[in-house]
């Protein structure tokens, strides 16, 4: 080949290679990307999205990093939440007073991994919060946890100081607290609410154990706004003037404790209810203490004569005695080495009437053993005393029963000794001897009477009712009786005094009394039952050295009738009704001519 032919070919070959360009780096391109070429937009738009979404992606990952994982943020949110759920309903009384509701507070707390400055924040704080322990709050920020709580509930002011020292990692949550306006009245009603709002006792546990507290554990939202108010039977004109006139007796016999409740006996609703000493729902440091349970709901005791009433109902409800059946006490009546006798003995045969009103422990003993010990049983356990007594209140105390019971155990119960039971208990049966012989069982909400009968018993004949009324108010209106001192005039009252020796090292004390009163109002037609209590009463000027109940428990349930009745709407009546107890005039009962 000659030598043109290769060089034609060599150039040729040049002609077809695309000319080579000179190398750029990455700084070469980006310059190359935005120089102003139309051709180049495209690219330059495409790169610039990728970047937003880049940084968005990054920013909205972290973001949802630290919602899910961050232990401050998501103990914080719990925290919220859990105060968002903590509302609780108000309460109120049977008329609308407020006795609970639920105010905003606010607490402070603590991220412990966000202080940087531990020794310092503990030494600001506690000169702003003087009661907090220097040493705990050193403790609680020295973790590693995200939150912890500084101090719960704190003053408007405290807030504004504790913001004041701008600390990071302390923040501010608010809270609802429970409030009790009426301070002392109806506390062991109402109970208390703990400082995260959990009902503790009475009526404020019992709201939980409808269901609060599981949807505030599903986490719902709760105002209390969206919570319609628990209206209680409550009234609390009488609850004040029941608790006032309480702390007057006590103080007047130098008793240890003494309680009360008021029975509407048609609805079986519970209209005040007080024992002594109590404690402020506010702040419950003593609630716990054992003088200051609720002895009409809680305390079992031994009812002593007021039993007597269920013994004398028992027997003219049986049909083997009737209201001028006779009994022979005129001499004590023995069982074995025992001889049960009469604090006051007649020494003579009494009636019915008279076997009640001379409070007879013979009279009734017989006709306890004229039932049986079986029929004895039956009848008490109708009447509601050898089980426990459920209410609202979740706080309720079994009967002390005996073991045992035989011939013996019905003579003396029948006269009160001997079966211990809660004194609401007592109070609902008197209810029921007096009310027409309708067993309705006691509420501390606010019901009407056709709501109140829907599961109520008959359990004694009208008859037995009213012989049972006649029989309270002659005790009350004739100078044999025992309750005269609680006779106000205009009110028509019958009632049954009830004087037990407490039982201390399993023995009687002669000198340590339990007395009870337990009045009806009026006897002609019963619209409430009054029960006072009196643990320990001593002898004092005016009473001659007695310490019974018909000296202290009598005259303090007169006080209470004269000052509540006409709050309840029984006004004073000064003209004695024409015929209150056609069926025991028409027996000829005793005492029905006086």
């Amino acid at each position: 080949m000659s030598l043109v032919s290769q060089e034609s070919q060599t150039e040729w070959q040049d002609q077809s290679l695309p000319a080579r360009r000179p190398k750029r780096g990455v700084l070469g391109h980006a310059r190359e990307l935005f120089r102003l070429r139309h051709d180049k937009s495209t690219s330059r738009v495409g790169l610039a999205a990728v970047c937003f979404v880049g940084l968005f992606s990054l920013i909205g990952g972290r973001l949802i990093h630290l919602a899910v994982t961050s232990e401050n943020t998501s103990e914080v949110r719990r925290a919220a939440s859990s105060e968002i759920s903590a509302a609780r309903p108000d309460i109120v009384d049977r008329n609308g007073e407020v006795l609970a509701t639920d105010v905003k507070m606010v607490s402070v707390f603590a991220e412990p991994r966000n202080i940087v400055d531990k020794d310092e924040a503990v030494e600001l704080l506690t000169a702003v919060l003087p009661d907090l322990d220097a040493t705990d709050l050193r403790n609680k920020l020295g973790t590693k946890k995200g939150f912890v709580w500084v101090k719960r509930e704190i003053t408007p002011r405290q807030q504004a100081e504790v913001h004041r020292l701008g600390i990071p990692g302390i923040g501010f949550l608010p809270e609802n607290k429970r409030v009790y306006p009426n301070a002392e009245a109806a506390a062991h009603v109402l109970g208390f609410a703990n400082v995260d709002n959990v009902g503790i006792a009475g009526i404020e546990k019992y709201i939980d154990s409808m269901g609060l507290q599981d949807l505030n554990g599903a986490g719902f939202n709760i105002s209390a706004a969206d919570l319609k108010p628990i209206q209680l039977s409550l009234d609390l004109r009488a609850q004040h003037a029941l608790r006032d006139e309480l702390a007057k007796g006590m103080a007047k016999f130098k008793a240890k404790a003494t309680a009360g409740a008021i029975l509407d006996v048609n609805t079986g609703e519970i209209i005040a209810l007080v024992s002594l000493p109590d404690y402020d729902p506010n702040n419950p440091v003593d609630a716990l203490d054992k003088d200051r349970i609720n002895r009409i709901n809680v305390g079992v005791f031994e009812m002593g004569s007021t039993f007597k009433a269920l013994t004398v109902a028992m027997a003219l409800d049986s049909g083997k005695y009737n209201i001028n059946s006779t009994f022979d006490a005129r001499s004590g009546l023995r069982y074995g080495k025992f001889t049960i006798g009469d604090y006051h003995p007649t020494r003579r045969v009494l009636s019915t009437p008279e076997v009640f009103v001379h409070s007879s422990n013979i009279g009734t003993a017989r006709m306890a053993l004229g039932i049986g010990v079986e029929g004895h049983k039956a009848f008490l356990r109708k009447m509601g005393q050898l089980t426990r007594l459920e209410t609202e209140l979740p706080e309720s105390a079994l009967p002390i029963v005996p073991p045992r019971w035989g011939e013996l155990n019905t003579m003396t119960i029948a006269f009160g000794h001997g079966l211990a039971v809660a004194p609401l208990q007592a109070l609902s049966a008197v209810g029921a001897l007096v009310n027409g012989g309708i067993m309705i069982k006691p509420t501390f909400l606010k019901r009407t009477v056709e709501e109140a009968r829907q599961n109520a018993l008959q359990v004694l004949k009208p008859e037995t009712s009213e012989a049972m009324r006649y029989v309270m108010r002659l005790n009350a209106s004739t100078p044999e009786g025992s309750a005269g001192n609680a006779s106000i005039a205009g009110f028509f009252v019958g009632g049954k005094t009830g004087t037990a020796e407490k039982v201390i090292n399993g023995r009687y004390a002669k000198n340590k009394n339990f007395t009870t009163f337990t009045a009806v109002v009026p006897a002609d037609k019963p619209k409430y039952v009054f029960l006072t209590i009196m643990d320990e009463p001593q002898a004092v000027e005016g009473t001659y050295g007695f310490s019974t109940a018909g000296w202290n428990a009598a005259p303090v349930t007169g006080n209470i009738i004269e000052r509540i009745a006409p709050l309840l709407g029984v006004p004073p009546r000064f003209e004695p009704p024409a015929q209150p107890f056609p069926l025991m005039s028409r027996l000829g009962a005793w005492g029905s001519n006086r």
